[in-house]
């Protein structure tokens, strides 16, 4: 479902709203550790703060995701092509082949936060959003510890499209959200060039979607073809006979369509404390060479919430007014499981276990000559903790009881969603230049290897890989203050040809979740830019 897909923003939002310094380097500090918001990117560079030091941080952000739908040569769901996403003829006009395609085009409006107090999604005006950071760290004088605490988003990404938006089927509201308000932090320096330091981080995490679902499938179409086929003749005629032999089929007043609208999904989920740890290590043995490395722990949680599932007319009818007018429809439904009424909506509590994955990453310090510095990282996230989701409701709801025939491991109560992610491992660069002793300037790459094998690529989260570029500019403005500018680009292009993944456009008879542009060509964009200042004191 496409809740697991806005799940996979996980990888595309890590680490973009911690440190400014860190994105002009292209995440390549783990040996140079940026003063305060080392409690996140390797708490062992505590140490190397004298006093008290403040950091404060402004980050503008503006991102897009597009996507585009087109139909590949001999497109078809069951003999069927008029799928209206792709279709430009006149909607209803009576032809099952559509005669002109035209490629459609989704966009996202703007950016959306959800709002655990007031229990809302946020749709922020469109364009750019400013978002803030802060933290705190003190080294008493004389002693080798340092403590520190800061807020900071270790993962953040919410978006809203138009409803009309043909996206609206991977997502009309989608908010994935980790703040991290409570990062106690203790760095302890054990030789004048060794280091180690712990934080513990208590999170809030959320997710939230609200989604249109739809399923081309396969068996739909065979609905679909009972109803404008075989049972036309018999509308508003049927009798004893046909009821038997077509199961009572024929009486819906509207039949189920692959192209049609099935239903809308709306989830919020969320836990209020998630703990996690940070451990780093920093070895500097000189001016010239450092080497840092840390482990971000796992978070293991049981995020618990609500559900609405709002069914349309056409699933309904088929239920209520189809199967069940006839006995040999009731003994069908009986002998295969399926619900035998299907109410305009079911709303309750769910859950679902979910790890966030455990991350470690290990890099260097170097300075050919004094004013230049390079800075290299590489690093592995454990996004293979997520093979599968599992989703628990806490009653039977129609939706299903209908998808167990079709989606293995699934129960009248329970979905599960496999998803067979893999770990990558990624790496980054950074140069810095000492053009004074006051200015510096600032570069840096970081590819971002996918962590979604090709068959699970979808229109959601297009995250295949991903390239981030950093730049910015470091002035120190007196002498306890310095000040950071920032300009980061990250940007993800994908190519999902027809039947390849099914997160997004597989066919066949198995395909309902989730891929709602079954055998369309799918090419996808994402594209994210952070403008930001740094302002840090010390005293």
């Amino acid at each position: 479902m496409a809740l697991s897909s806005s799940l996979a923003h996980a990888q595309l939002a890590q680490n973009l709203s911690v440190d400014l310094r860190s994105l002009a380097l292209g995440n390549a500090v783990t040996a140079d550790p940026p003063g305060v918001n080392s409690i996140h990117l390797n708490p062992a560079g505590l140490t190397k703060i004298n006093g008290t030091e403040l950091d404060v941080q402004l980050m503008v952000v503006g991102f897009n995701v597009t996507s585009d739908f087109s139909a590949p040569p001999g497109f078809n769901v069951f003999g069927y092509s008029d799928d209206p996403i792709v279709c430009n003829d006149p909607e209803n006009d009576g032809e099952s082949l559509c005669s002109s395609f035209k490629t459609a085009h989704s966009d996202v409006e703007g950016v959306g936060l959800y709002l655990p107090i007031l229990d809302k999604f946020l749709k922020l005006p469109p364009g750019p959003v400013a978002a803030p950071t802060a933290g705190i760290a003190y080294h008493p004088p004389g002693s080798k510890f340092t403590f520190a605490d800061a807020i900071y988003a270790p993962m953040l990404a919410g978006l809203y499209r138009d409803p009309k938006d043909p996206g609206a089927y991977m997502g009309k509201e989608v908010a994935l959200e980790r703040l991290t308000y409570l990062s106690p932090s203790v760095a302890y320096r054990l030789t004048d060039d060794l280091s180690v330091g712990l934080s513990v981080g208590l999170s809030y995490q959320a997710v939230k979607l609200n989604t249109d679902f739809r399923a081309p499938n396969e068996l739909i179409g065979v609905f679909r073809l009972l109803d404008e086929e075989i049972c036309a003749p018999f509308k508003g005629n049927s009798n004893i006979v046909t009821d038997l032999l077509l199961f009572g089929v024929c009486n819906a007043q509207e039949s189920l369509g692959p192209f049609k609208k099935m239903a809308s999904l709306d989830v919020v989920m969320d836990q209020k404390m998630s703990p996690s740890y940070n451990l780093g290590i920093l070895w500097e043995p000189n001016e010239q060479f450092a080497w840092g490395a840390v482990y971000q722990s796992s978070a293991k949680m049981r995020l618990k919430g609500k559900y609405k599932v709002e069914y349309e007319n056409g699933a309904r009818s088929l239920i209520n007014e189809g199967l069940q007018s006839s006995i040999t429809g009731q003994i069908l439904g009986a002998i295969l499981g399926l619900p035998s009424y299907m109410p305009k909506s079911e709303e309750g509590l769910m859950a679902m276990n979910l790890e966030y994955p455990a991350h470690f990453k290990t890099g260097i310090k170097y300075k050919p000559i004094p004013p230049l510095q390079i800075n290299f990282d590489i690093g592995w996230t454990d996004y293979g903790a997520w093979d599968a989701f599992r989703f628990e409701f806490d009653r039977q709801l129609a939706v299903l009881q209908i998808a167990r025939l079709l989606v293995p491991g699934t129960t009248p109560t329970q979905l599960s969603f496999p998803l067979g992610f893999v770990s990558p491992w990624s790496w980054g660069v950074g140069i810095e230049y000492s053009h004074t002793n006051r200015l510096k300037f600032r570069l840096g790459y970081e590819p971002r290897k996918a962590a979604i094998p090709d068959n699970k690529r979808n229109a959601m989260a297009p995250i295949n890989n991903a390239r981030l570029f950093g730049t910015g500019i470091g002035y120190k403005f007196s002498r306890d203050t310095d000040i950071d500018l920032t300009w980061m680009n990250l940007r993800s292009k994908d190519d999902i040809p027809a039947g390849t993944s099914t997160l997004a456009n597989a066919q066949g008879i198995n395909n309902v979740v989730y891929n709602p542009f079954a055998g369309l060509d799918v090419q996808t964009k994402a594209v994210v830019n952070i403008l930001g200042i740094a302002y840090r004191t010390r005293w």
